[in-house]
């Protein structure tokens, strides 16, 4: 019984990372063929894209009465994306990430604000329903503000080679829609593998989300922006970080509120995290707002504090 939970858990992971994969190749395809900006691509495709297993687990869990899994991936997942996931971009790029933009410094405020917001919410031990509507708005009072940027919206995303046409786009549309079922067929296993590892083990789930399920589901965000800072689009790398905080800490987390409230009732492990989220937000900020990029060193004082993270979680709780 252990050796097939193992396997469907870590085989679920393999078929979240590859149908993540397959869905933002479609979405980037798609988003070619309608002539949409760069920004655009890059926070609204890739991190949405990026954000449906965060969406596929926390439907998953909710409806099996286990919404504390997704909370605890969440955070996990923001704490990955503002340390790991942005040191690794850095390290990669060839000058660390230049990022000079107003938006930019302005969103990695709202940034900021995002990724502490549902902490301070569930502070009682509860996101309800209506503390859900709140993460939803806030989404939306952010989407009305970056739209009024029109900087953001004037370089055309042209990194596809091929043309595309209608017969494309349907096999595009295709496989677009089998991604989506095969995210949803691996959060399935993802929920079903953490519940019998958790029972099996006495092992406390919200752990097992924050140090596990957390990194499964930003390797996405990972890959896509190492590979965006080898090719010197550190738009792209920061639309997709700060996009990959933005829309599960508010448009994800507001929708499973909304299924099943979120009840939080062993706190111990979030203690860390908390910690962690908040000191990680915050020199994020202050790097990118001091010389308005991020440089190597800082980079590898953000890959640090992501180890110190672990360490602090496995030998504390």
């Amino acid at each position: 019984m252990i050796p097939l939970c193992l396997f469907t858990f870590i085989a679920s992971f393999f078929l979240l990372a590859f149908s993540s994969r397959w869905l933002i190749s479609a979405l980037t395809k798609i988003a070619k063929f309608l002539g949409w900006k760069e920004f655009v691509v890059a926070f609204f495709t890739m991190a949405l894209a990026s954000s449906i297993p965060n969406l596929s687990v926390g439907i998953s869990s909710a409806l099996h009465k286990l919404s504390s899994l997704s909370f605890s991936e969440i955070v996990g997942g923001n704490i990955i994306v503002l340390t790991l996931a942005v040191a690794l971009a850095a390290l990669a790029a060839k000058d660390g990430l230049s990022l000079p933009s107003r938006t930019v410094q302005g969103s990695a405020v709202f940034t900021l604000f995002i990724a502490v917001l549902p902490v301070l919410l569930i502070i009682d031990g509860t996101l309800s329903r209506a503390e859900g509507l709140i993460l939803i708005l806030s989404f939306v009072v952010y989407l009305s503000w970056l739209f009024r940027k029109k900087e953001r919206f004037t370089k055309i995303y042209d990194s596809i080679e091929k043309p595309i046409n209608l017969k494309i786009i349907f096999k595009v549309v295709g496989t677009l829609v089998g991604s989506l079922f095969l995210l949803f067929l691996a959060a399935e296993g993802i929920v079903s593998a953490a519940t019998f590892v958790s029972q099996l083990f006495n092992f406390p789930i919200i752990l097992l989300g924050i140090l596990v399920i957390g990194l499964g589901n930003a390797l996405p965000e990972i890959f896509f922006g190492i590979q965006a800072a080898r090719r010197g689009e550190d738009w792209m790398v920061v639309g997709n970080l700060m996009g990959s905080v933005i829309f599960p800490a508010t448009l994800v987390l507001g929708l499973v509120a909304l299924i099943q409230p979120i009840r939080v009732t062993n706190f111990s492990p979030f203690i860390i995290a908390r910690f962690f989220l908040v000191f990680s937000a915050v020199f994020f900020l202050v790097f990118l707002r001091t010389g308005r990029k991020i440089t190597k060193k800082e980079a590898i004082f953000l890959l640090a504090t992501y180890l110190f993270f672990i360490l602090a979680e496995i030998f504390f709780i």
